[in-house]
């Protein structure tokens, strides 16, 4: 199946407010788990980078799990990042370790030059051109940072993308088994995203199959 682009942005509220309510503790806690199994307990440093960040699920559940960072999470929908403040709000632990900034690739204006940590969760499938997110880490990061991306894989066809759909979004509203379904069809192939880290000059990154419907693209860029 060729790639079938998809809207950048989930701008609509109903978007956003499907997304932030659907059940996602599954893949986002696996997120977190294989962010650990590769880098570990200890970060090489405390400033990190949420790329697409969304309602701030994960941005949430990376703060907990590394108690002495702090998060900038980042998204170019409005609508995702009034979720994400909303959640925060009652999460007043983490009020002072998390901060949301609106902001597109690669046009970002963000707080800090460098960061230690760069994490991004089904960013890369909405971008109509994917070295976009790969510039973007290489201006971000800092020396030996560690860089997390997690993402959609392109099914082979059609119709295994709707089987992937009903499968894991078939509890959920309809405009969210929409959005997965045109996400599946407008994220990559692994040969793919092997390819736009050469074009790009990052080498040594793992870019390894973690589920069915998920890659994970992770190393330090040097």
């Amino acid at each position: 199946m060729q790639r079938i682009l998809e809207e950048e942005l989930m701008t609509c509220v109903e978007q956003a407010r499907a997304y932030a309510r659907a059940d996602f503790a599954a893949p986002h806690s696996a997120f977190i788990k294989l962010f650990q199994e590769r880098f570990g307990e200890h970060l090489p440093g405390p400033c990190v980078l949420d790329l697409g960040c969304g309602p701030g699920d994960i941005t949430f559940r990376f703060a907990r799990a590394y108690p002495h960072c702090m998060v900038f999470g980042v998204d170019g929908s409005a609508a995702m990042l009034a979720e994400a403040q909303r959640a925060l709000s009652a999460i007043p632990d983490l009020a002072g370790r998390i901060v949301f900034i609106p902001g597109t690739l690669p046009t970002l204006e963000l707080p800090l030059p460098q960061y230690d940590v760069i994490i991004s969760n089904s960013l890369l499938h909405h971008l109509p051109d994917p070295q976009v997110l790969w510039e973007t880490i290489k201006c971000c990061a800092a020396p030996g940072a560690a860089v997390f991306v997690i993402d959609l894989l392109r099914p082979a066809t059609s119709e295994e993308a709707r089987r992937i759909t009903q499968l894991y979004s078939h509890n959920e509203p309809e405009i969210l088994q929409r959005d997965f379904y045109h996400s599946l069809c407008a994220a990559f192939e692994l040969c793919e995203i092997e390819e736009q880290l050469t074009t790009a000059g990052i080498a040594g990154f793992t870019v390894k199959q973690v589920s069915d419907r998920h890659v994970m693209i992770a190393g330090h860029l040097r």
